[in-house]
């Protein structure tokens, strides 16, 4: 299971701080959406540059155009984009189909699908991307009743590669490895971290066990 760091931050230089940081320790770099919103493209080429060996994910989450949008990302550098789950069916194909021409991958983000979440993952996932997200925002999270275990569950009944974002942690990422996921990302719990680095070899640990 590779491990990714959701990048939540608002500026380039804290971006490159933070995955300076981690970078031992994780597979992929995320820059998420907020990051891509005030830093502009041009920092996922600045991240790509500063980590080549490292898979870059940009987080745009398209909901519309999607073969343009995606097409700026991997022209940026990134390696992997994320369409919108509850996008058009032709916008997920033309995010893919720009995945098609510069070799890379597209993953469908499943935020705020709740109802028939397992089926949508499962229609998605014929549409060509490469896995798809199983993702409870911010938001969800902060609801009292929030837990991880829906979207483990949800995971395990699709049938097809998932990733689990919304919740990792180090008391849940041992259960997301369990559940099959095939990337399990961690956003504040390695960057509100005292100390990000540690926070995020403990997590590659306990990953691998």
């Amino acid at each position: 299971m590779r491990l990714q760091v959701a990048m939540d931050v608002l500026d380039l230089p804290s971006a490159l701080t933070l995955a300076g940081q981690v970078a031992e320790y994780v597979d992929v770099l995320e820059l998420g959406t907020p990051l891509v919103k005030s830093a502009g493209i041009s920092a996922v080429s600045a991240v790509k540059a500063a980590h080549p060996d490292k898979l870059v994910f940009a987080d745009l989450k398209t909901a519309d155009a999607g073969e343009l949008e995606a097409g700026l990302a991997f022209e940026a550098g990134a390696d992997l984009v994320t369409v919108m789950g509850v996008a058009d069916d032709d916008t997920i194909r033309g995010a893919v189909a720009a995945g098609a021409k510069y070799g890379k991958s597209v993953v469908a983000d499943m935020i705020a699908v709740t109802e028939g979440r397992v089926g949508r993952i499962r229609e998605v996932a014929k549409l060509g991307v490469s896995f798809v997200e199983i993702h409870a925002g911010l938001d969800e999270q902060a609801r009292p009743d929030y837990t991880i275990e829906k979207l483990l569950d949800d995971g395990r009944e699709a049938g097809v590669p998932f990733s689990i974002a919304g919740g990792v942690g180090p008391d849940t990422i041992g259960a997301v490895r369990q559940a099959g996921a095939t990337v399990a990302v961690a956003g504040s719990a390695i960057y509100n971290a005292p100390d990000p680095a540690e926070a995020a070899s403990q997590l590659r640990k306990r990953a691998n066990t």
